[in-house]
C-alpha cells in the first residue's frame, strides 16, 4: 500500500541504476561460481522499507514448549472454510467490477509431491488498485462488492483453486511515480500458525516488471519467473473467467521466494 513521500524521494531513473546494479552484482556472483539464490537479500537497497525493517539481530527460538506459542493465535478448523471463501466475487451481495479470473495450482514441496490440508489465504487490491484498508488512501474507488480477502484449503493433491477479480497497478511511494505491478499475496500456513509463509503471484506480460525494486529484489531471473502465473485457457470457463495457473513450491532448488526470505 502506498507510502510517505519527502523531497529526497528518489526518481524512478535512481532506483534504475540501484537495480541494475544490484543485478550486475549477482550476475558476477555467479560467474565466479556462486550459488543462484532462490530468495532475494533482506536488506535490498532499492527497495527502501526492506531497509528498515529487516532483522538486524539474530532469530531467537522460542524457549519450553513451541506449541504454547499456538495459545497467543488464532484457532480454526477444516469446517471454518467455506465455499465463498474461495470465490471472492461471491461474497457480497452485488457483482464486483473488474476481469474476473480462476486461479488454479498446486501447493508442493521440494520432490514435487502435494502438501495436503493446507491454508491458503490470498488477499489483493481490487480492479482499480484499491485495498479495502484504512491505511491505503490511494485515490482510486473502492468497491463496495468486493473485499479482497479468500482462503482455502488444499486437496488431497495439493490443489487450490480461487475466483476473484484481476487486481490493478497501485502507487506505492517506494520512490517518485513508484508503481506495483498486478499482484496477489498469498499466505501459507503448514500444522500451526507459526509456520505461516507469505509470498506474491503476478501476472505474464506485465510492463511494470522491470521497475519493480520488490520483484526485481528476486535477482535470480529463474526464480522470479516462477513468481509469474501462466494463462490456461483449460482453467478458463465460458462466459465467467479467465484461467491462471500457479503451483507454490516450498522448498529445494524450484523454490517459490518467500517474503520472510527462508525456506
Amino acid at each position: 500500500m502506498p507510502g510517505p513521500t519527502s523531497s529526497t524521494t528518489p526518481t524512478q531513473a535512481d532506483i534504475d541504476v540501484e537495480l541494475a546494479r544490484k543485478q550486475r552484482e549477482y550476475d558476477q556472483c555467479l560467474a565466479d561460481g556462486g550459488t543462484p539464490a532462490v530468495h532475494p537479500q533482506r536488506d535490498y537497497a532499492p527497495y527502501r522499507s526492506s531497509v528498515l525493517r529487516h532483522p538486524k539481530q539474530p532469530l531467537v527460538a522460542v524457549k519450553g514448549d513451541p506449541e504454547t506459542v499456538e495459545l497467543h493465535t488464532p484457532v480454526f478448523g477444516a469446517t471454518d472454510v467455506t465455499e465463498t471463501d474461495s470465490d471472492l466475487t461471491r461474497q457480497h451481495r452485488g457483482e464486483p467490477l473488474g476481469e474476473r479470473i480462476t486461479v488454479s495450482g498446486r501447493l508442493l514441496d521440494s520432490r514435487g509431491l502435494p502438501v495436503r490440508g493446507q491454508l491458503i489465504e490470498l488477499w489483493q487490491a481490487n480492479a482499480s488498485g484499491r485495498y479495502a484498508h484504512l491505511r491505503d488512501q490511494h485515490p482510486a474507488p473502492l468497491d463496495p462488492n468486493f473485499t479482497g480477502v479468500g482462503r482455502v484449503l488444499t486437496g488431497t493433491d495439493g490443489a487450490y483453486s480461487f475466483t476473484t477479480i484481476k487486481p490493478g497497478a497501485y502507487p506505492w511511494r517506494n520512490h517518485e511515480n513508484a508503481w506495483r505491478p498486478a499482484h496477489i499475496h498469498f499466505s501459507l500456513f503448514g500444522t500451526a500458525f507459526t509456520q505461516r509463509l507469505v509470498t506474491q503471484m503476478y501476472f505474464p506480460g506485465d510492463p511494470l516488471f522491470p521497475y519493480d525494486p520488490i520483484l526485481q529484489s528476486v535477482t535470480d531471473a529463474k526464480a522470479r519467473e516462477r513468481l509469474v502465473a501462466r494463462y490456461d485457457h483449460r482453467l478458463s470457463r465460458p462466459e465467467w473467467s479467465l484461467g491462471y495457473h500457479w503451483d507454490i513450491v516450498l522448498d529445494g532448488p524450484s523454490a517459490t521466494w518467500i517474503e520472510e526470505g527462508r525456506r
